[in-house]
């Protein structure tokens, strides 16, 4: 059993530890068409996602309407761009991942027949 002192310590690690975030993507991969959006947490966003698109709730219709057609087979969940851990004390990663948006919504415009916003 873990004593007292080293479960605080790893309890105080976790909170204090950067959550992964950035760019992601639930593609469709018969059509090719994708939703990209950002997260300050990755894990927690495409859960929340995913748990939608499964339980019918989710608030892009076109997605959620392929998603119903075509079964959750046919369509990936990926990290495209993760910010790192940076040991400058004022790194801005929210700019950081705006940028990193902007970058992959200029390589999948928004409104184009590739993409789901």
């Amino acid at each position: 059993m873990m004593d007292r002192s080293r479960r605080k310590a790893l309890m105080q690690a976790y909170k204090l530890a950067l959550r992964p975030m950035g760019v992601f993507a639930i593609r469709n991969l018969v059509s090719g068409r994708m939703l990209i959006d950002q997260s300050a947490s990755l894990t927690g966003a495409i859960n929340r996602h995913r748990t939608e698109l499964t339980l019918g709730t989710h608030r892009n219709k076109a997605l959620m309407d392929d998603w119903r057609a075509l079964g959750e087979a046919n369509f990936v969940f990926e990290v495209l761009a993760q910010v790192d851990e940076r040991p400058e004390p004022d790194f801005d990663y929210k700019a950081e991942v705006a940028r990193l948006l902007a970058h992959w919504r200029a390589r999948v415009p928004v409104g184009s027949e590739q993409s789901y916003l």
